[in-house]
C-alpha cells in the first residue's frame, strides 16, 4: 500500500539460540514451590501463560532448578503475578544460590501463604494461583515445559475488570509490568481496544 517500504529481513541462525537477537514482551511472574526442608523457594520466569482457554497455566524451567525438582515431588506451584513496581524483588528471586544450595535472599522476600497447596505468594502483586501439576513435557532442549491446573486463584481489587470501569482506564491506574527479554522490562499503563473483526468468536 502507497510507498510504505519493507524492513529488510536479516536470517538468524537456528543453530543456536535466537531469542537474544530481538526483543519479545512476555509477563513477569514468580513461581512459589516449598523446598524438601520446608522452606520457601521463589523463583521468577517470563516465559509463562496461561495454557488453554479453561484453567490451566504453564511455565518454561530446567530440570536443574529447584523450582522443577519441588513440582516433580510436591506436584504444585503458586503464581504470583507482579506489578511494576516489584520489579526490583523479581530481581531479588533470581539471586544464584549459596554454595550449600541454600538461598537466604528468599526469606527477605515479603510473602504470604497459598490457601491450599503449600507454598508462598509475593505480597502486593495483582494476581495469584494455586495450581496443581497437570503435566511435565521434558526434553525441549534443555528445558521442559511444567503445565498445572489452576485450583484457586484471586485477584487484587484495583485489577479486577468490571462493568462500571472502562478497561482503558483500568489499565492506567492498575498498570502491567511486561518482561522485554532479554534484560529490559516497560511499565503498560497505555492500551488501545483491539479492532476484531465483527462476529469475532475465540
Amino acid at each position: 500500500m502507497g510507498d510504505a517500504k519493507t524492513a529488510a529481513l536479516i536470517e538468524l541462525d537456528t543453530g543456536s539460540s535466537i531469542w537474544e537477537s530481538f526483543f519479545t514482551v512476555f509477563p513477569l511472574v514468580v513461581i512459589g514451590t516449598r523446598e524438601a526442608d520446608g522452606s520457601d523457594d521463589l523463583a521468577p520466569k517470563h516465559m509463562a501463560m496461561p495454557m488453554s482457554w479453561k484453567n490451566h497455566f504453564g511455565f518454561v524451567c530446567t530440570p536443574r532448578h529447584n523450582t522443577y525438582q519441588n513440582i516433580q515431588r510436591d506436584r504444585q506451584f503458586s503464581v504470583t503475578y507482579m506489578r511494576p513496581s516489584q520489579t526490583v524483588l523479581a530481581s531479588l528471586a533470581a539471586t544464584p544460590r549459596c554454595e550449600d544450595g541454600s538461598k537466604p535472599i528468599t526469606q527477605a522476600l515479603p510473602t504470604f501463604a497459598a490457601e491450599t497447596i503449600n507454598a508462598a505468594f509475593v505480597q502486593d502483586g495483582y494476581l495469584f494461583l494455586e495450581c496443581e501439576l497437570q503435566q511435565i513435557v521434558d526434553e525441549l532442549g534443555e528445558n521442559s515445559l511444567i503445565i498445572g491446573r489452576i485450583i484457586s486463584a484471586r485477584v487484587a481489587e484495583d485489577a479486577l475488570r468490571s462493568s462500571d470501569q472502562d478497561d482503558e482506564d483500568l489499565v492506567y491506574s492498575a498498570p502491567l509490568l511486561a518482561y522485554l527479554y532479554p534484560g529490559r522490562f516497560a511499565e503498560i499503563a497505555s492500551s488501545n481496544k483491539l479492532p476484531f473483526p465483527a462476529g469475532f468468536k475465540r
